[in-house]
C-alpha cells in the first residue's frame, strides 16, 4: 500500500512538472492561454492522471488533427480561386460572351470533381502510398509500374475509384479534396484562351476528358509515385523532377492544353488581318479582372503552404512569404516592361497578368528557396509573361484572350525550372526518398536538379499536347469544337446559353462593350 502511494505521489510530481501549473491550480484563470491544454485535458472523462501513453497518444491525435484541419481549410481557399478565375477571364472578354465565360467557369467544378471522383483520383494517387502527415494511412497502394533500364517506371495508380470501400478513410478523403481542386485549376485555365468561340457542348465533353484521364497521368508521375519523381533513387538527378504546389502539374498542364486547343480552334473572327497583323480586342470590365487577380492572389495562400498538407510544418510561414513576394515582384516588373519597353502605358490588364505569372512560378519553388530568390523568380516572371503575350500573338499568331499561355504556360515551366537554379538547400531533406535539402545550380548542387526539371518540363509539354490533340480530334468527331460563325459574331450567350449576361444594356456595334443601362 505504501508502495503504491509513493508511486503516485512520484507520478503526479513528474506530470505537474512536466505539464505547467494547471496541475496544481485547476480552475485558476488563465488570462494568456499558456496553461490552458494541459495533460488533464488528455482524457477529460477518466477520474485520475493520465498516463504518459494517454498524452503521447493524444498528442499524436492532436497533431494529425491539425494537419488535417489546415489541409481541408487551404483546400477551401483554392475551391474560392474559381471566383477569381471567372472574374478575371470574363472581365478580359467582350461583354456579348459574359453569359458564355462565367458558365464554363462554373460547370468545369462539378465536371472535373464529379470526372476526378469517378477514376482520376485513383490513377493520380492509387498508389501514392502513406500520407505521413495525415496519420500513416497506407491503403492507397497500386501502381500501374513497367521496368526500363532495370528500374522501375511508374505510370499510373489503380486504386480509389469512386471513393470506394477500400479507401474509406479520413485522411484520403482530405487528401481527395484537396487534390481536387487543384485538378480544378487545371481545369479552367483553358476556358480563358478559348472563349468566345468555343462550343459549350464541346466545352462539356472536355470538362469530362481533363479531371478523369487529362490531368492524372502527369500528375500520377510527379505527385503519386511515379517515374518522374524517382528519376533521383533511379538515376541519381537531385531529388527527381520536384513541384511543391504545381507550377507544372497544375499550371504549365493547363497552359500546354491551352495553347494547344487555342491553335487547333483558331483566332476568334476579326482577330487578324490578311496581312497577318493583330488586332486589339480589349475586355469589358478591367475593374472585374482586377478583382479577380486579387480573389486568386488571396486563393494562393491556400494554394502553396496547404501543399505541405501540415499545419504543423513551420515552413508554411516561408512558403507564405515567398508566395507574397514574387506576386508583387511579377506586377511591378509586368507593369514597368509593358510601359517602358513595349507600349509605352502600364496596362491594367498586364498588371494582372504580372501578378498572376509571379504567383505561377513561385508555386513550385516557394518552399525550396529564400526571399531574394522569390523576388528573382517573380522579376523574371514579369518580363516572361510580357514577351510571352506579344510572342503567341504575333509570332505563333495563336488568339489568347486572356493570356493564359503565357502566365501558367510559359510561366510554369520556369517556376519549376527555377528549382534548379535556385533552391539553397534549407528544405526537402527525404523527399521522394533522396537525403538532403534540395539544392539548385547556384547554391552549389551541380547540374543534376536542374536536369529533373528540365526533364518534367519537356515531359509535360509532350505528353499533355498529345492528350490535347486526342480529346480535341475526339470532340470535333461528336459533337464539333467550334460555335457557329453568326453566334460568335453577335455573342454566345444568347445562341449558345438562352440569356444575356447583362439584360437591359445597350452594346456599342464596334466595341460591344455596355455604354449605358
Amino acid at each position: 500500500m505504501l508502495k503504491r502511494l509513493a508511486q503516485t505521489l512520484v507520478l503526479g510530481c513528474f506530470l505537474a512538472g512536466a505539464f505547467g501549473p494547471s496541475l496544481a491550480m485547476a480552475g485558476a484563470p488563465d488570462p494568456t492561454g499558456g496553461a490552458t491544454g494541459d495533460a488533464t485535458t488528455v482524457t477529460a472523462a477518466k477520474a485520475g492522471a493520465p498516463t504518459l501513453m494517454e498524452v503521447a497518444a493524444e498528442v499524436g491525435h492532436s497533431k494529425v488533427a491539425i494537419n488535417m484541419v489546415w489541409t481541408l481549410v487551404t483546400g477551401f481557399l483554392v475551391m474560392f480561386m474559381q471566383a477569381g478565375f471567372a472574374m478575371v477571364e470574363t472581365g478580359l472578354t467582350r461583354a456579348k460572351n459574359v453569359s458564355h465565360t462565367m458558365a464554363m467557369n462554373f460547370m468545369i467544378y462539378p465536371l472535373g470533381m464529379l470526372g476526378f471522383w469517378l477514376c482520376g483520383f485513383a490513377f493520380m494517387f492509387g498508389g501514392v502510398g502513406a500520407l505521413g502527415t495525415l496519420g500513416g494511412a497506407s491503403g492507397l497502394d497500386q501502381e500501374w509500374t513497367i521496368t526500363l533500364f532495370g528500374k522501375p517506371f511508374g505510370l499510373l495508380g489503380h486504386k480509389g475509384f469512386m471513393l470506394g470501400s477500400d479507401v474509406y478513410d479520413v485522411a484520403i478523403y482530405a487528401l481527395f479534396l484537396f487534390q481536387m481542386v487543384f485538378m480544378d485549376t487545371t481545369a479552367t485555365i483553358p476556358t480563358g484562351a478559348l472563349a468566345e468561340r468555343w462550343k459549350y457542348s464541346a466545352f462539356m465533353l472536355y470538362g469530362a476528358f481533363l479531371g478523369t484521364v487529362m490531368y492524372p497521368v502527369f500528375g500520377n508521375w510527379v505527385w503519386g509515385g511515379g517515374w518522374l519523381s524517382q528519376l533521383g533513387v533511379n538515376f541519381g538527378l537531385g531529388h527527381g523532377h520536384v513541384d511543391f504546389a504545381g507550377s507544372s502539374v497544375v499550371h504549365m498542364q493547363g497552359g500546354v492544353i491551352a495553347l494547344v486547343m487555342s491553335w487547333l480552334l483558331g483566332p476568334r473572327i476579326g482577330k487578324y488581318n490578311k496581312d497577318g497583323s493583330a488586332n486589339a480586342i480589349p475586355g469589358h470590365n478591367i475593374p472585374m479582372a482586377v478583382i479577380g487577380t486579387f480573389i486568386l492572389a488571396f486563393g494562393w495562400f491556400g494554394f502553396n503552404p496547404g501543399s505541405t498538407l501540415a499545419g504543423t510544418d513551420l515552413r508554411i510561414s516561408v512558403v507564405a512569404v515567398n508566395t507574397m513576394l514574387a506576386s508583387a515582384a511579377g506586377a511591378l516588373a509586368a507593369t514597368l516592361w509593358v510601359w517602358l519597353v513595349r507600349i509605352g502605358k502600364p496596362d491594367p490588364s498586364m498588371m494582372c497578368n504580372g501578378m498572376l505569372a509571379g504567383l505561377v512560378a513561385i508555386t513550385a519553388p516557394c518552399a525550396f528557396v529564400s526571399s531574394g530568390g522569390a523576388m528573382i523568380i517573380g522579376l523574371v516572371s514579369g518580363v516572361l509573361v510580357v514577351e510571352a503575350v506579344f510572342f503567341i500573338e504575333r509570332v505563333l499568331k495563336i488568339d489568347d484572350p486572356v493570356g493564359a499561355v503565357a502566365v501558367h504556360g510559359v510561366n510554369g515551366a520556369w517556376g519549376c525550372l527555377s528549382i534548379g537554379l535556385l533552391a539553397d538547400g534549407t528544405y526537402g531533406d527525404g523527399l521522394n526518398g533522396i537525403k538532403g535539402g534540395v539544392t539548385g545550380l547556384f547554391y552549389g548542387g551541380g547540374m543534376t536538379q536542374l536536369w529533373a526539371e528540365v526533364i518534367g518540363v519537356v515531359t509535360c509539354f509532350i505528353t499533355l499536347s498529345i492528350l490535347s490533340v486526342i480529346v480535341f480530334q475526339i470532340v470535333e468527331a461528336l459533337v464539333g469544337n467550334r460555335a457557329d460563325s453568326s453566334a460568335e459574331v453577335h455573342g454566345l450567350d444568347i445562341p449558345e446559353m438562352g440569356i444575356p449576361g447583362y439584360v437591359g444594356v445597350k452594346m456599342d456595334k464596334f466595341s460591344e462593350t455596355p455604354l449605358s443601362r
